[in-house]
């Protein structure tokens, strides 16, 4: 019995340090694209700015 507790403890440990760390990456990648996004956004208002300027 004592192993079984072992055993369930440690599956579930590592289901859940494997879950942070998938969701780490996701969020990671989540942020370089708002970032990309961002800058897109401000050279895309900047070009419309300096078009009509002309």
């Amino acid at each position: 019995m004592k192993k079984f507790t072992l055993f369930s403890l440690m599956t579930v440990a590592l289901m859940t340090l494997t879950g942070c760390d998938v969701i780490g990456t996701i969020f990671e990648a989540g942020m370089w694209w708002g970032i990309i996004l961002v800058v897109a956004v401000i050279g895309l208002i900047l070009w419309l700015f300096t078009r009509n300027r002309n």
